[in-house]
């Protein structure tokens, strides 16, 4: 095909017609009305959702005694270690000390290890699960 005929001249002439047209095809907006109870349900969705998740997962018990050894441990364990969050649990008739919530044994295990330097009787476990 010769670059100066009339069929060449008509097709590159509609390929850049297309290629134009396409470019602008993408312009418009959107609106979106959403019920004003719908973030109230997803929040209280993501609640439920991360009192079930956080069941699952393992956690590390530092501490179990009295009120007052629970505090301190506590406290001693956030200015020492506090890489993880740590939470007091009362089961009768015991405080304990928990830390951290993790999802595979194995990331649990490697925070043992860090905290076993400091804590030497923390082990790990995974919490029971509530009978409702």
């Amino acid at each position: 095909m010769n670059k100066t005929s009339p069929s060449f001249f008509y097709m590159v002439l509609t390929g850049l017609l297309m290629f134009t047209s396409l470019s602008f095809a993408q312009n418009g907006s959107l609106t979106l009305n959403e019920d004003p109870e719908l973030s109230q349900v997803i929040e209280l969705k993501k609640a439920i959702n991360k009192e079930e998740s956080d069941s699952n997962n393992y956690k590390i018990q530092i501490y179990s005694g009295s009120l007052s050894n629970a505090e301190s441990t506590k406290s001693k364990f956030n200015s020492s270690v506090g890489k993880w969050s740590s939470q007091l649990v009362y089961e009768t008739p015991n405080y304990k000390v928990w830390v951290g919530s993790f999802r595979s044994r194995l990331e649990a295990d490697r925070a043992l290890i860090e905290i076993h330097k400091k804590f030497p009787s923390a082990f790990i476990f995974k919490p029971k699960k509530e009978k409702e």
